[in-house]
């Protein structure tokens, strides 16, 4: 059955955009029509059933226009198990216009990327209503109370009573009193317990089954049968007259407990995001005309200008424009020495002002603010799911099917051989509630929570989950030179004069470099300050080699060595003595004579050989990556400590670099500066972007390293580690569990022990699970920065 999609299309401007994106479109495998609208920006499309829209929209990208994509953050509400997220993620995928669709148990939220001209976020909430789910909106969210307290309250104290009168006159001096007493006490577990079976039958409904099934079939089976023997005795022989009322109660109650448990725990997995939103302050103090007003925070425009006091949280994202102080950038870098602050310095939203009075310039509010982004960076990261969840999700999606046929050749086998019906109802109810889907779907969610949480406390910003994984799996670390592993503060401190005196020349370089953002252009202008610089005209930059323009009427090349082998400018031995004095060689030319020569220092970090060591001690193999000359790219590398050295290597050369490494089966990290290596960041295996100054939004890279110090690449690496071991311990206990245990409650046991596991032992036991699974992945909270240290 064909499928019409429309998808709306930003950057057309006249017919031929229109033909163009018509052609684009219909190259794509499976679109069977293509029909584009001008005037309302807009594409109509015939698709074939199955067909991967994301392809489609490549096409539209390629053709060098926009398709318009929206993303929704939906919570939902009643989720219990990974066969929950499956039923959700199916209900979204299904609408047309859905681009991919991602739950997270943990967080309870669904991650929605969707074409908005086709379907809407009110078609989105309904279908996880028609899924038997209930989306919320933000607010209701943030008002939402504990969902289990109350129900808990009355099962506890009433199971107790129940197993008390059931069992009590065993083991106590107690009375025996009649079963109607038993039904009064347990009656109110049922009424707490009505969840599971409300959501039980959701599942029956949808044909998706999952733990409240599981639940709903072991406590109701036991209260059912406990009824039909007080109502009609006559219908079981003798022996199997008991009631289970006290088993259905603690089921019930022991699981009320766990989920109450869980969620508490589930809330400390994702709390990193609200404790960061909880750094923005409620008001700030405006300065209008000179006088000052206390206003709220969330009322601030760009454009305000806001007076903090000493001690005070920064209220909005700014430039200061009087006063001197230092701030505690703690939250955003994970630093602990507050950084200086003076006139047209920038200062982020949360921060505390220390010991001076500031005026600031409010340049970002809302969720443009580097708190937001950071809290949006975050949530995004933790809708990711590892390959091992996906293979995790496809078993979840049978396991409670394969649990009910294993539970009634359970039952069948009892009563064919077995003592008596007790006997094969006890062994039932017991692999009913044995069985664990809920420790599956929480055991990557959960882990990924709690570290991408952890990380933004840290100054890590995991923009995307699969960096943990890349991270975790990587042989190989290439680190691009200047900026990264130096200082990024060049310095121009050799000059030697051939055809011209070096003053003059560096005067002539300076008009040159004026306007360049190029850290080596910032040593030349700085060299050249005092000077008198003149205009260039014709300026144009050489990729790779350097620049050229016309200064005072003459042609001047100002590069390194490529730029004079092009030329065919001979270079003396002094200036050749340049580079292998350790210096970045820079010479100014006329297009067939050399004129002069400078020399370039940048002093690598002071951390620099202390995080190359570490990144060996952990098996990674470092590569400095560079288009510098081959001669100082290696002094710097011999320095640190790396053996592997990639000089002389245009911008655009270090995507084919990277790729030449992943052809030899290296899995690649890429650490560069964000902006001017975005292309090789991207084609890495896990692309590291160090943030510059509050640029927290840069386009390229995995992962935004927001301290200044590049140790903290050792710990971007180690969390990753961390966290996909905990992943998989988290797997291994789920399924060992669930494998070593149904057995067992099966009672696989009897012939040589002569017990049988009783219903709500097995309840318990499967609490536990699920605790076990949360537990574990909260101990991620305790990773702590610099753990790994070199001597």
């Amino acid at each position: 059955m064909a499928l019409e999609v429309k998808v709306g299309v930003k950057g057309m401007t006249c017919a031929s955009c229109v033909a163009r994106v018509e052609r684009a479109l219909k190259r794509a495998p499976g679109v069977e029509e293509a029909r584009v609208n001008l005037t309302t920006e807009e594409a109509f499309l015939r698709l074939q059933e199955g067909v991967d829209l994301g392809e489609v929209l490549k096409q539209v990208e390629e053709a060098g226009y926009e398709p318009v994509v929206a993303r929704a953050e939906i919570p939902v509400k009643g989720m219990t198990c990974a066969a929950c997220v499956a039923r959700v993620e199916r209900a979204l995928k299904k609408l047309p216009g859905v681009l991919s669709a991602h739950v997270n148990l943990a967080t309870e939220k669904a991650f929605v990327e969707y074409l908005p001209d086709t379907v809407t976020l009110p078609r989105l909430r309904q279908a996880i209503r028609d899924a038997g789910y209930e989306p919320l909106e933000v607010a209701q969210e943030e008002k939402r109370a504990p969902a289990y307290p109350l129900d808990l309250l009355i099962a506890l104290p009433f199971a107790f009573l129940t197993l008390l009168l059931s069992m009590g006159p065993m083991l106590l001096p107690l009375p025996h009193l009649p079963p109607l007493f038993q039904v009064l006490t347990a009656l109110p577990v049922l009424y707490a317990g009505r969840r599971f079976f409300r959501q039980a039958l959701a599942e029956i409904r949808h044909r998706s089954l999952g733990m409240s099934t599981l639940v709903a079939l072991g406590a109701g089976s036991a209260y059912l049968y406990s009824f039909l023997v007080l109502l009609f005795p006559t219908l079981f022989p003798e022996e199997a007259r008991h009631l289970y009322l006290e088993a259905g109660a603690v089921i019930l109650a022991l699981i009320l407990l766990g989920k109450h448990l869980e969620e508490k725990a589930k809330g400390k997995a994702s709390e990193a995001i609200r404790k960061l939103l909880a750094l923005r302050p409620k008001t700030a103090r405006v300065v209008q005309e000179g006088e000052e007003k206390e206003i709220p925070a969330e009322a601030l425009i760009p454009g305000d200008l806001v007076r903090v006091l000493p001690g005070e949280r920064i209220p909005a994202d700014g430039v200061v424009v009087e006063g001197f102080s230092h701030v505690d950038e703690a939250m955003l870098t994970g630093e602990p020495i507050p950084k200086a602050k003076k006139p047209g310095d920038e200062v982020v939203g949360g921060t505390v002002n220390g010991e001076g009075p500031l005026l600031i310039r409010v340049s970002r509010v809302g969720e443009a603010t580097v708190l937001a982004q950071m809290a949006r960076l975050v949530e995004e990261a933790q809708a990711y799911k590892p390959r091992v969840q996906e293979v995790a999700d496809r078993i979840a999606s049978v396991f409670v099917p394969i649990v009910l046929i294993i539970a009634l050749i359970t039952f069948t086998l009892w009563i064919l051989y077995g003592p008596g019906l007790s006997y094969a109802f006890v062994a039932l109810l017991s692999v009913l509630l044995i069985a664990c889907p809920c420790a599956m779907g929480l055991a990557t969610p959960a882990a990924i929570a709690v570290a991408t949480g952890r990380a933004a406390q840290l100054g890590l910003l995991f923009r995307k989950g699969t960096a943990l994984e890349a991270l975790a799996r990587a042989d190989t670390v290439v680190l691009d030179k200047t900026g990264t592993l130096t200082q990024g503060k060049p310095t121009l401190t050799e000059r030697l004069g051939f055809a011209l005196d070096p003053l003059e020349a560096l005067r002539l370089a300076a008009a040159l470099e004026r306007g360049s953002e190029h850290p080596i252009a910032k040593a030349v202008l700085d060299a050249a300050k005092d000077l008198s610089i003149p205009e260039a005209q014709a300026v144009r930059a050489l990729p790779g080699e350097g620049i050229e323009g016309v200064v005072e009427g003459k042609k001047l090349y100002l590069g390194g060595p490529a730029l004079m082998e092009r030329l065919g400018v001979a270079l003396p031995k002094e200036a050749w003595e340049l580079s292998e004095k350790g210096y970045t060689p820079l010479y100014l030319a006329d297009g067939e004579r050399l004129l002069a020569a400078f020399g370039v220092f940048d002093p690598p970090k002071p951390e620099a050989r202390r995080v190359v060591a570490a990144l060996k001690a952990l098996g990674l193999k470092p590569v400095l990556l560079t288009g510098d000359h081959p001669i100082p790219a290696r002094r710097v590398a011999e320095a640190l400590g790396i053996e592997e050295v990639l000089a002389g290597v245009r911008p655009e050369g270090k995507v084919e670099a990277i790729r030449h490494l992943q052809a030899q089966g290296r899995k690649v990290i890429f650490v560069g500066d964000g902006i001017n290596d975005a292309a090789a960041l991207a084609q890495a295996d896990a692309g590291i972007a160090l943030a510059t100054g509050t640029d927290i939004a840069v386009e390229a890279g995995d992962v935004i390293l927001l301290s200044p110090s590049l140790e903290s690449l050792v710990d971007a690496i180690l969390l990753a580690r961390r966290t996909l071991r905990t992943i998989y311990l988290n797997f291994f206990w789920a399924y060992a569990y669930n494998i070593l245990l149904i057995p067992v409650a099966a009672g696989i046991l009897y012939p040589f022990t002569g017990l049988l596991l009783n219903p709500m032992l097995a309840a318990g036991a499967m609490t536990l699970s699920s605790l076990f699974v949360l537990s574990n992945s909260l101990r991620l909270k305790g990773f702590q920065p610099r753990s790994f240290t070199v001597a």
